[in-house]
């Protein structure tokens, strides 16, 4: 038997030109068509599943080698079934997911070459199957085998744990109703991402789906104050809560209320969710001056410096470590640097300075050096003392975000933690009985595949809940 040629360099996908891109918020990344796609699976070594590190390494454990053995036959549609069986919404997190740290970050391939381009082989497969009808007619197929059990859950947020949850109850019988604060679900993926990451057509055809499943979705309404949490425990037989990390972190910076300075989240919804770049198309406006820093060294980070150049800022990634720790995905990283962004590292602010008319000018910065690592395992910034002051009239603080108290506050009996995330068991359920939580409810800022494997895990756990009750 001839020995097999391995492909040690993965299959490049395409990607439209920095200069062109960094001027408007289509997508970047153009993902893979039918012939590269193959091309790409071919390289995969088809590890057995009960081995295979890329399974154990994916939050919902797709069956990846199955799905990829599937492109290489040109079976699209099976392909398809193998991800859906684990993750209703692969185009989302194909796009947005943090494969490089999870799947393909134990890829077997990756100990001699480039790991396998699963987060892009994944993308490919749902794009396709949208395309070509072929998620429809399983879609299709899918709702005529769903027998209804006549027990109703409420799922509160419409972002990715939320969805997912809604989505799994749904294809087990369930009645779904989700409850959403704002005026379009989608939580993080329609207030957070960039349409240059994730269209948000591509958001809207997943949630079509989920409504063909019979899940009912309520905007505009805000537990605790449009509806209270009692009356959802009277009408329905469980909960689900996954209202996400939505609260900005802030430190209390000198300065830190002058104008010209923004959360991460207010900049980036008010770009996503309300259109601002579009102005006077969409009637929300968004000030940006001529300098723009960012501050912080994540994916939120990236996605609103790669915004605010698009605006027509120069902007600067301002982050007290080095790139060495930051946290945002590297691809994210090196579009940033290719588009124009510009990053100092070892710096942190120390006051932001205004002007006679209270907008910002400046901002004083202090250098950091790296001390022994935190709790996170990346080495700690620790002030030198020394400062210098760079001119600035726009600031991101892009440092984190947490979870929401206010709806917290009205339901005195779930217990939090000193973070203010939901405290859960082991099956993700909360202090109180019959209610269950999952995302960044419970674990502050994560990825969104983490926050839907809660929403699958907690599925499984209400389904087992209430078939003890019955």
């Amino acid at each position: 038997m001839p020995k097999r040629q391995i492909i040690k360099e993965r299959v490049p996908t395409p990607e439209r030109p920095p200069e062109e891109r960094n001027k408007d918020f289509f997508e970047v990344n153009l993902g893979y068509d039918f012939e590269l796609a193959k091309k790409e699976a071919e390289r995969c070594l088809q590890c057995p599943e009960n081995y295979a590190p890329c399974i154990k390494g994916c939050p919902v454990n797709i069956n990846i080698p199955a799905f990829i053995a599937k492109i290489k036959e040109g079976d699209i549609r099976g392909a398809l079934e193998v991800i859906w069986a684990c993750n209703s919404l692969p185009a989302i997190t194909g796009r947005v997911c943090p494969q490089e740290d999870q799947c393909e970050g134990v890829c077997v391939m990756g100990k001699v070459g480039d790991p396998i381009n699963i987060g892009k082989l994944e993308r490919f497969v749902a794009d396709y199957a949208r395309e070509k009808g072929i998620d429809a007619e399983l879609l299709g197929e899918q709702i005529k085998g769903i027998k209804k059990n006549g027990k109703k859950v409420a799922v509160i947020g419409a972002g990715p744990a939320g969805l997912t949850c809604a989505a799994e109850l749904a294809k087990m019988g369930y009645d779904v109703t989700i409850f959403e604060a704002l005026h379009k679900p989608g939580g993080v993926l329609i207030y957070g991402i960039p349409e240059f990451r994730l269209p948000k057509q591509i958001v809207k055809k997943e949630l079509e789906n989920l409504k063909k499943l019979g899940v009912k979705i309520e905007t505009n309404t805000l537990v605790g104050k449009t509806v209270t949490f009692d009356e959802l425990r009277e009408e329905y037989d469980a909960i689900f809560i996954g209202t996400g990390a939505g609260t900005p972190r802030f430190v209390k910076w000198e300065g830190i209320n002058l104008n010209g300075i923004y959360s991460a989240n207010e900049f980036l919804t008010r770009i996503n969710l309300m259109k601002a770049y579009e102005f006077p198309e969409y009637d929300t406006p968004i000030k940006v001056g001529k300098r723009v820093a960012v501050i912080g060294g994540g994916n939120t980070a990236m996605d609103a410096a790669r915004s605010a150049l698009r605006l027509g800022a120069e902007v600067w990634i301002l982050y007290r470590r080095t790139r060495k720790e930051m946290t945002a995905r590297i691809e994210e990283i090196h579009h940033a640097e290719e588009e124009g962004v510009k990053f100092m590292f070892l710096v942190s602010p120390k006051r932001f300075i205004g002007d006679e008319h209270g907008n910002l000018k400046a901002i004083e910065l202090e250098k950091m050096k790296l001390g022994e690592p935190d709790e996170t395992g990346r080495r700690r910034p620790i002030p030198t003392g020394e400062t210098f002051i760079m001119e600035f009239d726009t600031a991101v603080i892009a440092i984190g975000q947490t979870p929401n108290k206010t709806f917290f506050q009205t339901v005195p009996d779930l217990k939090v933690d000193s973070k203010g995330r939901i405290i859960v068991d082991g099956n993700l359920m909360t202090s109180i009985p019959g209610v269950f939580a999952g995302g960044d409810a419970i674990r502050g800022e994560a990825t969104v595949i983490l926050a839907m494997g809660d929403g699958r895990k907690a599925a499984k756990a209400i389904h087992e809940y209430l078939s003890k009750e019955a």
